[in-house]
């Protein structure tokens, strides 16, 4: 109520203050020409008369602009038609000469009038423009609730000057009430003075609640007001597309990837289980002397294929460990050359075709690792090259330390990969060369390369003259420290 009752008053005295400043302006100019009245013709006086009704037009409005006219027409009558002091008018020349002075005045406060609004509601629309147009921009590029909130309170404060801004957003994935309140220099008390609801044409998305000191807000800012609770709801809801769009794509990502799994992994269950099978099965039903070489054969089929299996299993948990952010490797000072030699050693069956060449520059640095990861590393490496690699073909292996890095090459005899799809090779499942032919999940690069980068280091891939080699690049100290090496063992 005490809103209203200022609100009130305030108008009252802008009403009063433009109608008392209209009869100034009218009595100035009367007394004026009433001084030089002698001098000039009275079709004179009623056009200079003409001059404060535009004044008080421009100033104050349409109103004061008729009413400066109504006052002119008395005046002039009274002060400037004879009998002086009288609104009598005994010529028909003179009534003829006030009516059209009455006529003038009018029409000429209308088109001012009209003209002067015009003005003002062209300037309102730029207004309104130009609020929208940054409410919209501050709106585009943000991607969560708070956010969108905050700017939208702030905008609504800037543009409206309210007291307060209160925005309620209910997060529909979350089931949850967002509120976001503006802070002021005190608070504001007692219920809020206007609440505008955000909605679209599918959903009402949240409430704007507002404390202000005006009575009422005008038809230009009431427009304005609902366009930017609209706006806000627009931004409101394009973060629920923009969430159902990447669920959208996760879903068939993560479908792609199943069925690229099930494929994969359905294949490379199968062979080895069925190899353990059967050679289980002709040791138990005793067709296979024990003392005979075919028993040592079976048995290491057995032993071949359970490392496959163990090979497969390990990169599956690898995999989902990288991809949950979980592979977190336990790094020790360990020798690149030990790692290396230790994986061979343990893969000597498989490598019985493809001979190992070392060349290892002499001095190598201890590099901070995880044994266990890297080995890991180098034995998804040469089970590749054992794949693509034809029989007999040697597999090379070379490191040297180049700057903070010691740089590691696997090279073999495969067929050389398209430019185009070195940079793929590494991606999940991504087969190029032979995919039909050799069997395997497509998973082993793309551990070496989540591996590797958790370590800080680089994989990569190239066709080189004599072979293609998959380069490693690690850093050679940890946290900008090198191993603290014994003196006796520098000495020595």
């Amino acid at each position: 109520m005490d809103k209203r009752l200022r609100f009130s008053i305030h108008r009252f005295s802008r009403l009063l203050f433009s109608y008392l400043g209209t009869v100034l302006i009218i009595a100035a100019v009367t007394i004026l020409l009433k001084v030089v009245e002698s001098t000039l013709e009275i079709q004179i006086i009623a056009l200079i008369y003409l001059l404060p009704i535009l004044i008080c037009t421009v100033l104050w409005g349409l109103t004061s602009g008729i009413l400066a006219g109504l006052l002119a027409f008395l005046t002039f009558n009274y002060f400037f038609i004879q009998p002086y002091f009288t609104l009598m008018v005994h010529q028909t020349q003179d009534l003829i000469t006030l009516i059209i002075f009455l006529i003038v005045a009018v029409v000429l406060s209308q088109f001012v009038g009209q003209a002067r609004e015009a003005v003002r509601l062209a300037k309102k629309r730029e207004w309104e423009a130009t609020r929208m147009y940054e409410l919209i921009s501050a709106l585009a590029g943000l991607t969560d609730f708070q956010s969108i909130m905050h700017v939208l309170a702030d905008k609504l404060i800037e543009t409206f000057r309210f007291n307060q801004v209160e925005i309620s957003v209910t997060e529909r994935v979350k089931n949850e009430l967002l509120v976001f309140r503006t802070s002021i220099a005190k608070e504001i008390t007692g219920i809020h003075d206007l609440a505008v609801p955000m909605y679209t044409a599918r959903n009402t998305e949240g409430e704007i609640k507002l404390w202000f000191d005006q009575n009422e807000l005008s038809l230009e800012e009431t427009r304005l007001l609902a366009a930017f609770s609209n706006q806000g709801a627009l931004a409101i809801e394009r973060i629920y597309l923009y969430q159902s769009e990447n669920i959208a794509k996760l879903l068939e990502e993560s479908d792609r990837i199943k069925t690229s799994l099930l494929n994969s992994v359905s294949h490379e269950l199968r062979s080895p289980l069925a190899a353990i099978k059967a050679s289980a099965s002709s040791l138990r039903s005793g067709a296979v002397d024990w003392n005979t070489a075919a028993r040592t054969e079976l048995l290491a089929t057995v032993e071949e294929e359970t490392d496959q299996l163990n090979l497969l299993v390990g990169n599956l948990l690898d995999m989902s460990r990288i991809e949950a952010g979980a592979l977190n490797p336990k790094t020790q000072w360990n020798s690149i050359v030990e790692i290396i030699k230790s994986v061979a050693t343990k893969m000597r069956n498989l490598l019985s075709q493809h001979p190992v060449e070392y060349e290892f520059a002499t001095n190598l640095p201890l590099l901070p690792t995880d044994f266990v990861m890297l080995g890991q590393v180098f034995t998804n490496l040469f089970s590749n090259s054992i794949k693509y690699a034809p029989p007999g073909t040697p597999i090379q292996v070379s490191a040297s330390q180049h700057g903070d890095n010691v740089v590691i090459k696997v090279m073999n005899q495969s067929p050389r990969v398209q430019e185009e799809h070195l940079e793929h090779i590494f991606d999940k499942f991504f087969r190029v060369t032979q995919a039909d032919k050799v069997t395997g999940t497509g998973l082993g690069l793309s551990i070496c390369k989540g591996i590797i980068e958790a370590h800080g280091g680089k994989i990569w891939a190239e066709n080189q003259t004599n072979g293609f080699a998959f380069m490693i690049s690690l850093p050679v100290t940890l946290d900008g420290s090198l191993p603290n090496i014994p003196k006796d063992v520098l000495d020595g």
